[in-house]
């Protein structure tokens, strides 16, 4: 029997995959990535604000959000394209390389100023700090799958809504919204994974941009380099200059 999948419906569930299952490659690793952590295992436990479970729970939630809001757009959007098992895919003019390297470079564009604006506005507004952003840093210590862990207002606006405006932006079709979205959700949990890897180009904990580069930061003059030591103890800390001198 032929399986025929959409390009839709995977653009919508491969990302949600590859969130599970790249978070939790982070997760079986365990001990043996301490050696990169950027706080003492222990502190996990005893800093945390929020049990796993309910983290979970939270971006299950916002990954849902996301999902029916794809949906309406592909629907809205017009006809389902179908990718059938075994099939070469139909070779069209304007999926060059070039043009989904285009379609991809306005995405980040577009994804990264939205999600700097409201990033930098619910830092600097109180209210919505307190309200709203401080879900995101009940995770004092994160760990790889608590990224998308937001308050749902957040992950309304940031993500499901800074992805919607990305993709309509920038033209790109179901089938290349797939690798995008998918780059956006490992870098997410990258950036989360409370690791210092060699060779991760990380935002940095100190910056508003996200999820990409810290362009914006840079040209609105919020951009503060930092460094990274060892601890004595063992592990990684993360120090902006300023607090060096």
């Amino acid at each position: 029997m032929e399986l025929v999948f959409s390009d839709e419906a995977l653009a919508i569930v491969v990302p949600i995959a590859a969130y599970w299952v790249y978070s939790g490659m982070y997760m079986a690793l365990g001990h043996s990535m301490d050696e990169y952590r950027l706080h003492p295992r222990e502190e996990e436990r005893s800093k945390n604000l929020v049990p796993k479970r309910d983290v979970v729970k939270g971006v299950l939630l916002q990954q849902l959000l996301q999902a029916a809001v794809a949906a309406a757009i592909f629907t809205l959007g017009g006809e389902s394209t179908a990718t059938a098992a075994g099939e070469a895919p139909q070779r069209t003019t304007w999926a060059t390389c070039l043009t989904v390297a285009m379609q991809i470079a306005v995405g980040m564009a577009v994804l990264d100023g939205w999600q700097y604006a409201w990033h930098r506005c619910m830092h600097l507004n109180k209210f919505l700090y307190r309200h709203v952003h401080s879900w995101h840093h009940r995770l004092v210590v994160p760990y790889a799958f608590g990224a998308q862990y937001n308050h749902p207002v957040e992950g309304l606006l940031l993500d499901t809504v800074g992805g919607a405006l990305a993709f309509l932006a920038s033209g790109m079709s179901p089938r290349v919204s797939i690798f995008f979205f998918t780059l956006c959700t490992v870098k997410g949990v990258d950036d989360h994974c409370g690791l210092w890897l060699p060779g991760n180009p990380r935002a940095g904990r100190y910056n508003f941009s996200q999820p990409f580069f810290v362009t914006w930061d840079k040209v609105f003059g919020t951009h503060m380099p930092y460094v990274v030591e060892h601890r004595p103890q063992g592990g990684l800390h993360v120090r902006p200059m300023e607090a060096l001198s």
